[in-house]
């Protein structure tokens, strides 16, 4: 009816017609919180000058995978401004030579960030690995470089094709050659092996030490605590066993 009334009356009378039948605009509820505009990067005045902030522990990936998709994507942006606002708070803090007050929740941030990453690639994978039988990452290799160390390249997509791709090819050379290169690698690995072999000997001296010292320790918790060390090998030694035999005597 409004229609056949619409096309009988002029452009005028129209748009007045409507404006008498249109609704009054209803507003939902707001729960916007007040912006505090460049304030919210900065920590709140009442830690300012404080020697220690209270603070809770980094979200574990226990917790965060018992969470919605939603809950995720706003705890994602929680962390983000509070690691925006810690690290303004610590470059202000060098700025004006004083201490930056509980550190180690930037620490925490970070590892809450990275937990929540983690804990989405896990949903993504198992998604299109149920629907695609793909894990749905993006594709990659391990590759070398022009030294001769081997790093993983992820793949990622171009307008122009790789052969054509002039300036690709001369960022992304992943061959090597080469008297100096081999001889770098040869003095990389020696170094590599040196440090292996350093870790493995400071492992077994802590080992043979804390036999020493005490006789009665457990030997498979000690076995779990240095893997890379025969803990039963190292506890019938003769220089361990003599050292049991005077403490008890």
């Amino acid at each position: 009816q409004l229609t056949k009334t619409l096309s009988t009356i002029g452009s005028q009378q129209a748009f007045t017609l409507l404006q008498r039948n249109a609704t009054a605009p209803v507003r939902a509820i707001s729960t916007t919180t007040p912006r505090n505009d460049l304030m919210e990067f900065f920590d709140d005045k009442k830690n300012w000058g404080e020697q220690e902030v209270k603070h809770g522990r980094a979200w574990t990936k226990d917790d965060l995978r018992i969470k919605s998709n939603g809950d995720l994507h706003q705890l994602w942006f929680v962390l983000l401004k509070e690691h925006n606002m810690l690290l303004t708070m610590e470059h202000e803090c060098k700025e004006k030579m004083e201490l930056f007050p509980s550190p180690e929740r930037l620490d925490k941030v970070k590892d809450s960030m990275s937990n929540l990453e983690e804990v989405i690639r896990e949903r993504n994978r198992a998604y299109y690995e149920l629907e695609t039988g793909e894990t749905g990452e993006r594709p990659g290799k391990v590759v070398p470089n022009q030294l001769g160390i081997r790093f993983y390249y992820r793949a990622f997509e171009h307008v122009i094709p790789r052969y054509a791709n002039r300036k690709w090819n001369e960022r992304h050379r992943f061959a090597f050659g080469g008297s100096a290169v081999g001889k770098f690698l040869r003095l990389y690995r020696e170094r590599l092996y040196n440090e292996k072999r350093k870790l493995r000997n400071r492992e077994r001296n802590e080992v043979v030490h804390l036999l020493r010292r005490f006789p009665n320790i457990d030997r498979e918790s000690l076995a779990q605590r240095f893997p890379t060390v025969d803990v039963e090998k190292l506890y019938k030694l003769d220089k361990i066993r003599m050292n049991q035999s005077v403490k008890s005597s």
